[in-house]
Order: C-alpha cells, then sequence, then structure tokens
C-alpha cells in the first residue's frame, strides 16, 4: 500500500513492550540490561521512524545496532504527521514494517540500524492501519 492512505503522515512512533533486552547488541556488545539501546523509555523501546527513508530520529550518531525484541502483542503504533501530532494508530502484535531483518510473526522486532539510524531494509507498510 503506498503512503497516500494516510498522506498527511510523516513518522510511525513504534512503542514496544521489550521481554528480553539482551536480544539486541549495541556495537557489536550484547545489550543484557537494555541500558545500550538508544530510543528506550522505561520498559518500552520507542523509536521515532521516518517513514519514507526509514531513517530513526535522534539516534546517536555511529550508534550500530542489531535486534531481534519479542514484543508480541505488547506495542502500540502511531502515525504521527510532520508536527508529531497522531494520523492513526493500532495496538497488538508488531507490524511487519517492523521486521525488515526476517520473519518477525507479528511477535518480533527484528532490525539492524546503522551509524546513521538507518533501519537496514525498511518498507513503510501501512496495511495495519487502514482499520
Amino acid at each position: 500500500m503506498s503512503l497516500c492512505l494516510h498522506e498527511n503522515s510523516v513518522y510511525l512512533k513504534a512503542e514496544c513492550g521489550v521481554r528480553y533486552w539482551e536480544d539486541a547488541t549495541v556495537n557489536g556488545v550484547q545489550d543484557s540490561d537494555g541500558d545500550l539501546i538508544p530510543c528506550r523509555n522505561g520498559e518500552v523501546w520507542s523509536p521515532v521512524i521516518h517513514l519514507a527513508t526509514g531513517k530513526i530520529k535522534d539516534w546517536p550518531s555511529g550508534c550500530v545496532a542489531k535486534l531481534h525484541y519479542k514484543v508480541c502483542d505488547d506495542g502500540r503504533y502511531t502515525l504521527l504527521d510532520e508536527e508529531y501530532s497522531p494520523t492513526a494508530s493500532i495496538e497488538g502484535y508488531v507490524p511487519t514494517m517492523m521486521c525488515p531483518g526476517g520473519s518477525g510473526f507479528g511477535d518480533y522486532v527484528i532490525m539492524d540500524v546503522d551509524g546513521e539510524g538507518q533501519i537496514a531494509g525498511w518498507h513503510a507498510d501501512l496495511d495495519p492501519f487502514q482499520n
């Protein structure tokens, strides 16, 4: 589906209730306690992702991460306009666009993020926001 469905949407704010923080590496180091991963807000991993580019807002330069977070149905995903106002949201299972690094089966966030905050293989799929 094209981005025109929500033509005012520019960003995706993901709020993922991560079960096991150690299922990520940051700069080649296992993130045992979740203290290394950018965009952590309490027990939630909460990146803001530019829909068209797949670049994470305010990602620290030089930080490289490989994520394989089990989230299952503990997520909220909100589309935001350019002023960060919500345009649509869904809750529950992980949408496929949050797992460009493999098949997440609705349970996992799987992605590689480079040193500039770019998610490898990013593709914005807004089908889950249709209803």
